[in-house]
């Protein structure tokens, strides 16, 4: 497989201004660590709020500018700085974007899809492109000429998708792509998103639905107060034994079809000085509440634990 996309220890914290001129860096997410390959659709799985979608921004370039950024990312080998993200976004680098609120409401949809052109030839191309991808996501001729509030919830979606393939893109980020849509439409979405890997694409799924998670990706990386705490392949979420991290577990054990067995505890918001799972987990020690453990690979596996890191140091 050839590797696609690289982020190692990103992390990302807002400067604020409290109380006046009182400065406060407030850290969102915390040492993320992820690869994307072609043909792949890896997810990251959190809850709403947890600032997911800032991996989204920050892969694009698009954060605000009181926003404080470390780590690296690499795009087939290349560092990913702020030049080559401005280059590829929209090219070979595309987002299919959480709300259809992003589509123009004063402007027809295949013209949004098309952008705009230097010349006619472009136009006559980009239009010729455009009707295609149209067509194999279902999407007639009659939809080219509806303004975005004409559109039904899954057809706003496909329109989406489609805007983001029109340039033929290597990496898609689809953030939060199907909260709001009937089952169907969940389908369908899923669906296109699989179809994305057959093509070649490498896919980064941005969710908080885990059946979407599950249905969708090859491998999970779920996240927890602002850090990735395991990254396990999607078959192993069929038995929860697979699974190495307490919170995974917990995760997965609350689900309807295992028994809805929910656990007691909260997640933490902001920062925190030690394992971000101390106060709710089962197995915690003396040193997890003041030190992070170390985000490792333990037989295929990437779990942030210090029990884990410890057997392989042993090792």
């Amino acid at each position: 497989m050839t590797k696609l996309l690289e982020v190692n220890n990103l992390s990302i914290s807002f400067t604020q201004y409290v109380q006046g001129l009182n400065r406060h860096d407030s850290k969102v997410i915390s040492d993320l660590s992820i690869d994307v390959n072609e043909n792949e659709i890896v997810a990251i799985l959190g809850s709403s709020g947890s600032g997911k979608s800032l991996l989204a921004h920050s892969l694009l370039g698009i954060l605000p500018y009181n926003s404080n950024v470390s780590g690296e990312i690499k795009y087939k080998g290349d560092i990913l700085d702020q030049d080559l993200k401005e280059k590829l976004r929209g090219n070979e680098i595309c987002l299919i974007p959480q709300s259809v609120n992003f589509l123009d409401p004063l402007m027809k949809v295949s013209e949004q899809a098309i952008g705009e052109c230097k010349d006619e030839k472009e136009y006559n191309e980009k239009k010729l492109r455009q009707r295609e991808i149209f067509t194999k996501y279902g999407l007639d001729e009659s939809v080219d000429n509806l303004y975005p509030f004409e559109l039904s919830g899954g057809m706003a979606r496909k329109v989406l998708l489609s805007t983001a393939l029109l340039d033929d893109p290597k990496l898609l980020i689809a953030d939060e792509p199907t909260p709001g849509l009937d089952a169907k439409s969940v389908k369908e979405t899923i669906e296109d998103i699989k179809n994305l890997k057959e093509h070649g694409k490498g896919v980064l799924l941005i969710t908080h639905e885990i059946d979407v998670a599950l249905k969708t990706a090859d491998k999970i990386a779920v996240f927890y107060s602002g850090h990735v705490i395991e990254i396990n392949k999607v078959g192993n979420f069929k038995n929860v034994d697979n699974l190495l991290h307490p919170y995974t577990k917990a995760l997965i054990t609350s689900l309807p079809k295992n028994g809805f067995n929910l656990t007691e505890g909260v997640q933490p918001l902001g920062d925190v000085s030690g394992c971000p799972y101390y106060q709710n987990c089962p197995n915690r020690m003396d040193k997890c509440e003041n030190n992070i453990p170390n985000l490792v690979n333990h037989n295929g596996v990437f779990i942030r634990c210090f029990d884990f890191e410890e057997a392989n140091d042993e090792s």
